[in-house]
Protein backbone atom coordinates (compact mmCIF):
# COMPACT_ATOMS: atom_id res chain seq x y z
CA UNK A 1 0.00 0.00 0.00
CA UNK A 2 1.17 3.60 -0.79
CA UNK A 3 1.28 6.60 1.52
CA UNK A 4 -2.14 7.76 -0.18
CA UNK A 5 -3.84 4.94 1.76
CA UNK A 6 -3.11 6.61 4.65
CA UNK A 7 -5.18 9.98 4.30
CA UNK A 8 -7.39 9.91 7.22
CA UNK A 9 -11.17 9.37 7.06
CA UNK A 10 -13.96 9.18 9.25
CA UNK A 11 -15.35 5.94 8.00
CA UNK A 12 -12.44 4.77 10.35
CA UNK A 13 -14.08 5.77 13.82
CA UNK A 14 -17.33 4.28 12.61
CA UNK A 15 -17.28 0.43 14.03
CA UNK A 16 -14.54 1.91 17.21
CA UNK A 17 -17.47 4.08 18.00
CA UNK A 18 -20.26 2.33 17.88
CA UNK A 19 -18.99 -0.52 19.82
CA UNK A 20 -17.96 1.71 22.55
CA UNK A 21 -21.81 3.42 22.42
CA UNK A 22 -23.34 -0.15 22.74
CA UNK A 23 -21.02 -0.68 26.22
CA UNK A 24 -22.19 2.33 27.66
CA UNK A 25 -25.89 1.74 26.82
CA UNK A 26 -25.91 -1.00 27.87
CA UNK A 27 -24.45 -0.24 30.88
CA UNK A 28 -26.92 2.62 31.07
CA UNK A 29 -29.90 -0.09 30.84
CA UNK A 30 -28.02 -1.89 34.14
CA UNK A 31 -27.92 1.00 36.19
CA UNK A 32 -31.22 2.20 35.43
CA UNK A 33 -33.46 -0.13 35.73
CA UNK A 34 -31.32 -2.88 37.84
CA UNK A 35 -30.57 -5.28 35.60
CA UNK A 36 -27.74 -7.84 35.52
CA UNK A 37 -26.49 -8.76 32.39
CA UNK A 38 -23.35 -10.05 33.82
CA UNK A 39 -25.07 -13.68 33.79
CA UNK A 40 -24.62 -12.93 29.65
CA UNK A 41 -20.40 -13.40 29.75
CA UNK A 42 -18.29 -16.12 28.93
CA UNK A 43 -18.69 -19.28 31.67
CA UNK A 44 -16.07 -21.40 30.56
CA UNK A 45 -16.50 -25.35 29.55
CA UNK A 46 -20.47 -24.34 29.50
CA UNK A 47 -23.17 -24.30 26.22
CA UNK A 48 -24.67 -21.81 27.86
CA UNK A 49 -21.39 -19.60 29.18
CA UNK A 50 -20.47 -19.60 24.44
CA UNK A 51 -22.93 -16.97 24.26
CA UNK A 52 -20.45 -14.59 25.98
CA UNK A 53 -17.94 -14.63 23.55
CA UNK A 54 -20.71 -12.42 21.83
CA UNK A 55 -22.33 -10.48 24.63
CA UNK A 56 -19.14 -10.03 27.27
CA UNK A 57 -17.32 -7.63 25.25
CA UNK A 58 -20.35 -4.92 26.25
CA UNK A 59 -21.19 -6.17 29.71
CA UNK A 60 -19.23 -4.16 32.80
CA UNK A 61 -18.95 -5.11 36.35
CA UNK A 62 -18.64 -0.95 37.62
CA UNK A 63 -18.32 2.30 36.08
CA UNK A 64 -14.80 2.13 36.33
CA UNK A 65 -14.15 -1.17 34.67
CA UNK A 66 -16.51 1.00 31.86
CA UNK A 67 -14.41 3.36 31.71
CA UNK A 68 -10.98 1.91 31.98
CA UNK A 69 -11.93 -0.16 29.12
CA UNK A 70 -13.36 2.77 26.92
CA UNK A 71 -10.33 4.65 26.08
CA UNK A 72 -7.60 2.08 25.40
CA UNK A 73 -10.40 0.39 23.36
CA UNK A 74 -11.43 3.05 21.46
CA UNK A 75 -7.41 3.99 20.94
CA UNK A 76 -6.42 0.61 19.46
CA UNK A 77 -9.39 0.29 17.75
CA UNK A 78 -9.02 3.49 15.67
CA UNK A 79 -5.29 2.98 15.32
CA UNK A 80 -5.99 -0.95 14.11
CA UNK A 81 -8.92 0.72 11.17
CA UNK A 82 -6.63 3.49 10.20
CA UNK A 83 -2.66 1.30 9.81
CA UNK A 84 -4.73 -1.86 8.51
CA UNK A 85 -7.81 -0.85 6.68
CA UNK A 86 -7.89 -3.87 4.20
CA UNK A 87 -8.10 -6.08 7.07
CA UNK A 88 -9.37 -4.39 9.90
CA UNK A 89 -13.03 -5.84 10.00
CA UNK A 90 -11.75 -9.61 9.63
CA UNK A 91 -8.52 -9.17 12.18
CA UNK A 92 -11.08 -7.46 14.54
CA UNK A 93 -13.81 -9.59 14.45
CA UNK A 94 -11.65 -12.84 14.21
CA UNK A 95 -9.82 -11.59 17.61
CA UNK A 96 -12.86 -10.59 19.17
CA UNK A 97 -13.95 -14.45 18.67
CA UNK A 98 -10.82 -16.46 18.97
CA UNK A 99 -10.32 -14.52 21.88
CA UNK A 100 -13.88 -15.45 23.33
CA UNK A 101 -13.16 -19.18 22.48
CA UNK A 102 -10.07 -19.40 24.51
CA UNK A 103 -10.84 -17.78 27.34
CA UNK A 104 -14.15 -20.04 27.40
CA UNK A 105 -11.58 -23.05 26.97
CA UNK A 106 -9.21 -21.76 29.64
CA UNK A 107 -11.21 -19.11 32.16
CA UNK A 108 -12.19 -20.37 35.78
CA UNK A 109 -15.63 -20.96 36.52
CA UNK A 110 -16.63 -17.99 37.01
CA UNK A 111 -18.18 -15.71 34.44
CA UNK A 112 -15.71 -13.39 32.38
CA UNK A 113 -17.11 -10.11 31.21
CA UNK A 114 -15.59 -6.74 29.98
CA UNK A 115 -13.64 -5.99 26.69
CA UNK A 116 -10.31 -6.31 28.31
CA UNK A 117 -9.79 -9.61 26.03
CA UNK A 118 -10.22 -7.20 23.07
CA UNK A 119 -7.79 -5.07 23.98
CA UNK A 120 -5.25 -7.58 24.73
CA UNK A 121 -5.94 -8.89 21.57
CA UNK A 122 -5.51 -5.48 20.28
CA UNK A 123 -2.12 -4.44 21.90
CA UNK A 124 -0.88 -7.67 20.54
CA UNK A 125 -1.51 -7.65 17.03
CA UNK A 126 -0.53 -4.06 16.70
CA UNK A 127 2.90 -4.44 18.19
CA UNK A 128 4.06 -7.92 16.68
CA UNK A 129 2.38 -7.06 13.12
CA UNK A 130 4.48 -3.76 13.27
CA UNK A 131 7.43 -5.79 14.06
CA UNK A 132 7.01 -8.60 11.52
CA UNK A 133 5.68 -5.99 8.87
CA UNK A 134 9.04 -4.34 9.37
CA UNK A 135 7.43 -1.22 8.12
CA UNK A 136 8.69 2.31 9.88
CA UNK A 137 5.12 3.53 10.38
CA UNK A 138 3.55 0.18 12.01
CA UNK A 139 6.79 -0.22 13.86
CA UNK A 140 6.45 3.65 15.13
CA UNK A 141 3.33 2.31 16.36
CA UNK A 142 4.43 -0.63 18.00
CA UNK A 143 7.04 1.41 19.63
CA UNK A 144 4.19 4.16 20.87
CA UNK A 145 1.61 0.56 22.14
CA UNK A 146 4.41 -0.37 24.30
CA UNK A 147 5.27 2.45 25.95
CA UNK A 148 1.85 3.59 26.69
CA UNK A 149 0.35 0.16 27.83
CA UNK A 150 3.00 -1.84 28.37
CA UNK A 151 2.52 -1.80 31.96
CA UNK A 152 -1.10 -4.31 31.05
CA UNK A 153 1.27 -7.06 30.16
CA UNK A 154 1.53 -7.96 33.94
CA UNK A 155 -1.90 -8.62 33.53
CA UNK A 156 -2.22 -12.16 31.35
CA UNK A 157 -0.23 -14.28 34.51
CA UNK A 158 -2.88 -14.99 37.09
CA UNK A 159 -0.70 -12.75 39.83
CA UNK A 160 -3.34 -10.72 38.84
CA UNK A 161 -6.14 -9.84 41.31
CA UNK A 162 -8.67 -12.35 41.58
CA UNK A 163 -11.49 -10.68 40.03
CA UNK A 164 -9.49 -9.53 37.40
CA UNK A 165 -9.61 -12.14 34.34
CA UNK A 166 -6.32 -13.02 33.64
CA UNK A 167 -7.21 -15.83 31.45
CA UNK A 168 -9.44 -13.61 28.89
CA UNK A 169 -6.24 -11.08 29.25
CA UNK A 170 -3.76 -13.53 28.12
CA UNK A 171 -6.66 -15.37 25.34
CA UNK A 172 -6.87 -11.76 24.07
CA UNK A 173 -2.23 -11.69 23.99
CA UNK A 174 -2.09 -15.15 22.41
CA UNK A 175 -4.64 -14.46 19.97
CA UNK A 176 -3.45 -11.46 18.87
CA UNK A 177 0.06 -12.98 18.64
CA UNK A 178 -1.46 -15.79 15.75
CA UNK A 179 -3.30 -13.29 13.96
CA UNK A 180 -0.20 -10.97 13.32
CA UNK A 181 1.63 -13.61 11.85
CA UNK A 182 -1.41 -15.37 10.05
CA UNK A 183 -2.13 -11.96 8.22
CA UNK A 184 0.85 -11.11 5.81
CA UNK A 185 -1.44 -9.49 2.66
CA UNK A 186 -2.66 -6.06 2.37
CA UNK A 187 -0.46 -4.49 5.46
CA UNK A 188 2.07 -1.45 4.76
CA UNK A 189 4.98 -3.04 3.05
CA UNK A 190 8.61 -2.63 4.64
CA UNK A 191 10.58 0.32 2.60
CA UNK A 192 12.82 -1.15 0.27
CA UNK A 193 16.07 0.52 -0.07
CA UNK A 194 17.87 1.59 -3.67
CA UNK A 195 20.76 -1.29 -2.79
CA UNK A 196 17.88 -3.86 -1.82
CA UNK A 197 16.26 -3.67 -5.55
CA UNK A 198 17.27 -6.21 -8.58
CA UNK A 199 18.12 -4.01 -11.04
CA UNK A 200 20.47 -1.81 -8.52
CA UNK A 201 24.20 -0.87 -10.12
CA UNK A 202 26.05 0.66 -8.08
CA UNK A 203 27.70 2.80 -11.10
CA UNK A 204 24.15 4.41 -11.01
CA UNK A 205 24.15 4.88 -7.29
CA UNK A 206 24.18 8.87 -6.82
CA UNK A 207 25.66 8.65 -3.60
CA UNK A 208 28.53 6.23 -3.99
CA UNK A 209 29.14 8.89 -7.06
CA UNK A 210 30.62 10.60 -4.04
CA UNK A 211 33.67 8.43 -3.47
CA UNK A 212 36.30 7.49 -5.37
CA UNK A 213 37.77 4.11 -5.95
CA UNK A 214 40.35 4.84 -2.58
CA UNK A 215 36.88 5.78 -0.71
CA UNK A 216 37.52 9.67 -0.59
CA UNK A 217 34.53 12.01 -0.83
CA UNK A 218 34.30 13.60 -3.99
CA UNK A 219 31.96 17.12 -3.69
CA UNK A 220 29.35 18.00 -6.35
CA UNK A 221 31.56 21.00 -7.61
CA UNK A 222 34.13 18.33 -8.31
CA UNK A 223 32.11 16.15 -10.01
CA UNK A 224 30.38 18.45 -12.03
CA UNK A 225 34.04 19.37 -13.24
CA UNK A 226 35.30 16.11 -13.81
CA UNK A 227 32.06 15.38 -16.09
CA UNK A 228 32.34 18.59 -17.84
CA UNK A 229 35.94 17.41 -18.56
CA UNK A 230 35.00 14.25 -20.14
CA UNK A 231 32.74 16.48 -22.29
Amino acid sequence: MEDKHLKFSFDILIFPLLFVVVMWFVYFIEITFGYDFSGFGIYPRSLKGLRGIFFSPFIHSSLKHLYNNTLPFLILSIALFYFYRKINIKVFLLGWFLSGILTWLIGRTSYHIGASGIIYFLVSFILFKGLIAKNFRLIALSLVVVFIYGSMFWYIFPIAEERISWEGHLSGFITGVILAFSFKKNVLKAKKYIWEKDDYNEDNDPFLKHFDENGNFISTSEMEEKETKKD
